[in-house]
């Protein structure tokens, strides 16, 4: 069975059907030859993203010591009680109260991208939409100037895509970032970096791997999930008459979205320390364990009739954020930031179409992420 290939990257779901009803781990290969363990059914996923024997912490011994002391306090790579701490401290800046504070400035950077994307013909919503926005929205959570983007966005641009000069592109925006740092600390503003350094509990190096941590996890997962979002309600019509009527249900169809498309096709990597038993299947110690997002949340006997977009399912629980102590921080600004694109987007082009047949969209091929590569649309029926 082939994985990870763009034939698996237009349609996983098949493959991984076929995978679950097998049973709740593989072991299989990445397209760069990397062997790991997939995790594929729900009760199992769970397990794994809350064991605590299931280490995140990955060796940065090989790489420069600038990127070394910036990647290994990074959150996402921390356990507890390392974890714990950091969470703690960067944890008040993600509150539901002070994300929803953002909601104006956000709306204010969605009206400009529209306005860019109203002055081209059968626009790209990827490359004029989707990922600028959450990229526009990082900038200005922590801080960067905006004569600064150009570079930031180029550098920012090879490590989310894994480019050839990826070393180089993190050991650019490392250096950019402590520069950062150190001016805020001389010069406060109103950003999130400089909130966490008036905080106080947090080393330069930890704020540098947060800044890398939210640049990497909040980019192309929150364009994913617009990109997505705008796939699924052109495939699904009613549905989108429903959200144009009662915008009130983009919560739920967010929700939805995140279920049966979850922007990031799989958990990060974890390993064991010890054996662990899943169903019939024994993971030894030092193994590297993926949890597949697109499989378990489409499992049927979690979701009735998993295959078919619903908003209407209410509270399922779907994994796409996590679990457990890794659940993601930036969950509730992925939320509000597609909540606004999508409820703009939709209002200003209600009757809005791929402008390409479905089979000819082009899905980013990879293990980690699940997006379009690009989505041309065209914009009849503008208000």
């Amino acid at each position: 069975m082939a994985l990870f290939d763009d034939a698996y990257a237009r349609n996983p779901h098949p493959a991984l059907a076929e995978l679950r009803q097998a049973g709740p781990a593989h072991r299989v290969t990445s397209a760069a030859g990397t062997p790991f363990w997939l995790v594929t059914r729900w009760d199992e996923a769970r397990r794994v993203l809350t064991d605590p024997s299931l280490s995140k912490q990955q060796p940065v011994d090989r790489l420069p010591p600038p990127l070394r002391a910036a990647l290994s306090t990074q959150m996402l790579l921390r356990d507890p009680p390392d974890h714990t701490r950091l969470r703690r401290l960067v944890s008040a800046a993600f509150t539901p109260r002070r994300i929803q504070e953002l909601a104006p400035w956000i709306e204010r950077i969605t009206e400009r991208l529209l306005g860019d994307v109203d002055t081209v013909s059968d626009p790209d919503l990827i490359d004029r939409f989707a990922v600028p926005l959450p990229f526009e929205v990082i900038c200005e959570l922590l801080g960067i100037p905006v004569a600064d983007r150009g570079p930031f966005h180029a550098w920012s641009t090879v490590i989310i895509t894994g480019g050839a000069d990826m070393a180089g592109a993190m050991s650019a925006i490392v250096a950019y970032f402590r520069d950062l740092i150190a001016g805020k600390r001389a010069q406060p503003a109103g950003d999130l970096l400089s909130a966490l350094l008036a905080g106080g509990g947090l080393t330069d190096d930890e704020l540098v791997g947060m800044a890398l941590l939210m640049l990497v996890a909040g980019h192309e997962t929150t364009a994913n999930l617009i990109g997505n979002a705008v796939y699924l309600l052109c495939r699904w019509p009613d549905q989108r008459a429903r959200v144009l009527t009662d915008p009130d249900l983009l919560p739920a169809v967010i929700e939805e979205v995140l279920r049966m498309a979850s922007p990031a096709a799989t958990s990060t990597y974890r390993i064991t320390t010890r054996p662990i038993t899943l169903g019939d299947t024994t993971i030894p110690a030092g193994e590297q364990v993926l949890v597949s997002l697109l499989a378990v949340n489409r499992e049927p006997g979690r979701f009735p009739d998993p295959d078919t977009f619903d908003p209407d399912r209410g509270d399922g629980g779907h994994l796409a954020f996590g679990h457990g102590v890794h659940f993601c921080l930036g969950a509730p600004l992925a939320r509000l930031e597609a909540r606004i694109a999508l409820g703009r987007l939709l209002a200003r082009y209600p009757g809005m179409q791929p402008a390409v047949p479905p089979e000819q969209l082009r899905w980013r091929a990879g293990l980690l992420m699940h997006g379009l590569e690009a989505l041309p649309v065209r914009l009849r029926g503008v208000r």
